[in-house]
């Protein structure tokens, strides 16, 4: 396949290629001319699911939650509860998908007329998921049932430890699984090794799963005749969280997934969750959410809690009744989000100086005492962002235990990887899933478990770096970055992982002004042949390439720009810019 407009190299050292196949090349006489129609084709859409596609419900990709094994147990152990007014436990992970997946259970217990505890292990304390010593005493508090979410596939010692305390546990997690199950009353997970026609759910955040859940709770409470005298819940109305928690979790944004984020950006702008209106309004957002603002406005100040600040402060900030309270802890959240970026910031320097001495080897594997294990994941995902490698950033305690969290590439399952290494002998613990994973680990097997990482996936990373190009959807002259361009694109979405934002090459263009501004970010003014001048931006590009070849580019020699239209509503009239992924000389 010939590269787009000729690039075969550009400044980042990418060929630019088009998304997908051409239409007709797929289905011969069907070549529609309407940009959404194609942004849908290259995204994987058939001509018959074209329609499902542009406006995705739940009602077109919602699977019968009883295909999923375990499923009817745990509704029907949940539905005991409910009827006999049992106290039961939400056992949560401490990130997004865990805090949205614990509200989601709480609330829908709570319309049940069942008040749930919720329990959020602290990240440091107690670290990644159900602790045996959290599970008895839940138990031994009066919890005779205790619900995990976005955790508990790998907790075999906890689980056990419940079961022996005489705890029903229900596991409602999507992390990988061993081909051994945990002792628990009933385990929901698509990822199960012996998962059948559920399986093809796998790329669902645990949020969805526990929707999913909820949906059987619910019919197997209206086959019981519960709701004969008593309202029965508006389970779609808790579509937002589910929205939150399957972007802040990159869950692939295909099939169920696209539904639940597309309907739950509907629910969210009605702003009927106090406590998600008070995230709102703290991230100074002044119109209804997009997919981008949960990722990069709303999730990362729930994350902020659990990495830096209170576990808990999601779970409560969701779940609460009070408007006060919820204003408090989004203010708190807010000041602890800017906590976490500067604590950040110190960890990435130093990471990043140490990449630069590992040399060619495939994997990126960082560790240093003192790190704050709160902000390595965000670390981890920077440095595969910059290297275009899977990284791994562990933070070293001062016993020597390490705890690490990773981010890998498209092709290269990283959480496989930690699990076989686990296996080996390497970790304490471990798990995740193909793109992120988590371990714990000495840091005297920290060279073993490098090498063992080197020799199981160097192949499949040169494979995946081999195949690198820059996708591209479109190609427009300067003046026709417009905002009817980004809305019309608009149509083909939520975009995100698994479903990308449609990207653009503009071009070709002088330089007409350049500088860097906020934190390393490139900014710039440009202006084509057809005497039209628009702003891009460069984010954290300033010591890139890329961003010293912006910098430094004079005005006779001209440029396309590849990257992602967005709107720029901050003026008095809203304005269209790009946002630059690369840039090639237009020679």
């Amino acid at each position: 396949m010939s590269p787009v407009l000729n690039i075969h190299r550009s400044i980042l050292g990418q060929p630019w290629r088009w998304r997908g196949l051409a239409a007709d090349a797929r289905d011969p006489g069907f070549a529609p001319d309407d940009l959404v129609t194609q942004l849908l084709l290259t995204r994987g859409c058939t001509r018959e699911t074209l329609e499902d596609h542009r406006s995705p419900s739940i009602r077109a990709f919602m699977p019968d939650p009883s295909i999923f094994r375990d499923m009817d147990k745990a509704a029907e152990r949940i539905a005991d509860a409910v009827e006999a007014r049992e106290q039961v436990a939400i056992f949560g992970d401490y990130d997004v998908d865990g805090a949205t997946s614990a509200a989601l259970m709480i609330l829908l217990l709570r319309d049940l007329g069942l008040e749930a505890r919720p329990y959020i292990p602290d990240r440091l304390m107690e670290g990644y998921g159900p602790s045996g010593a959290a599970l008895v005493r839940l138990k031994n508090e009066g919890a005779s049932l205790i619900v995990t979410v976005d955790c508990g596939a790998q907790a075999f010692e906890a689980l056990q430890m419940a079961h022996d305390a005489g705890a029903d546990v229900i596991v409602c997690d999507h992390h990988k699984c061993a081909a051994e199950l945990p002792v628990a009353y009933a385990v929901v997970n698509p990822n199960r090794l012996d998962e059948q026609e559920g399986a093809a759910h796998g790329h669902l955040a645990a949020v969805g799963v526990a929707f999913l859940l909820g949906a059987a709770l619910i019919r197997t409470l209206r086959a019981r005749g519960w709701f004969a005298t008593r309202p029965e819940p508006r389970l779609l109305g808790l579509l937002d969280l589910v929205a939150l928690g399957t972007v802040a979790d990159v869950a692939s944004l295909k099939g169920l997934n696209r539904a639940f984020v597309a309907q739950g950006l509907k629910v969210m702008a009605q702003r009927r969750n106090i406590g998600m209106n008070a995230l709102i309004e703290a991230s100074r957002l002044t119109r209804a959410p997009t997919c981008t603002d949960l990722g990069f406005a709303l999730g990362p100040r729930i994350n902020a809690g659990g990495r830096v600040g209170r576990s808990d402060l999601g779970v409560r900030l969701l779940t609460t009744r009070d408007p006060q309270e919820a204003r408090a802890i989004a203010e708190e959240l807010n000041l602890l989000n800017d906590d976490r970026r500067a604590i950040e910031g110190d960890v990435q320097l130093t990471a990043e100086a140490m990449c630069q001495a590992q040399g060619n080897r495939a994997i990126t594997i960082v560790a240093e005492r003192g790190w704050h294990a709160g902000v390595i994941g965000i670390v981890a995902g920077r440095l595969k962002e910059k290297t275009g490698r899977p990284s791994i950033v562990i933070a070293i305690d001062e016993h020597g235990i390490g705890k690490g969290s990773g981010r890998s590439i498209p092709g290269v399952d990283l959480g496989a990887a930690i699990l076989a290494a686990k296996d080996a002998g390497l970790l304490h613990a471990g798990g995740g899933h193909a793109m992120a994973a988590g371990l714990t680990i000495a840091e005297d097997r920290l060279d073993a478990f490098a090498d063992f990482l080197e020799d199981r996936l160097a192949e499949r990373v040169t494979a995946a770096m081999g195949e690198r190009a820059l996708l591209l959807d479109a190609v427009v002259a300067p003046g026709g970055v417009v905002p009817t361009l980004v809305t019309a694109m608009e149509a083909g979405g939520p975009y995100g992982m698994g479903w990308p934002g449609p990207r653009i090459a503009a071009g070709p263009v002088s330089v007409i002004k350049c500088d860097v501004v906020g934190n390393g970010h490139v900014r710039a003014i440009v202006a084509g042949d057809d005497g039209r001048s628009i702003k891009a931006m460069a984010f954290r590009q300033a010591e890139s390439e890329l961003g010293a070849a912006l910098l430094s580019a004079p005005r006779h020699r001209k440029l396309w720009l590849a990257g992602r239209a967005k709107i720029d509503d901050w003026g008095a009239r809203p304005a269209a810019e790009l946002h630059i992924d690369d840039a090639a000389w237009a020679e």
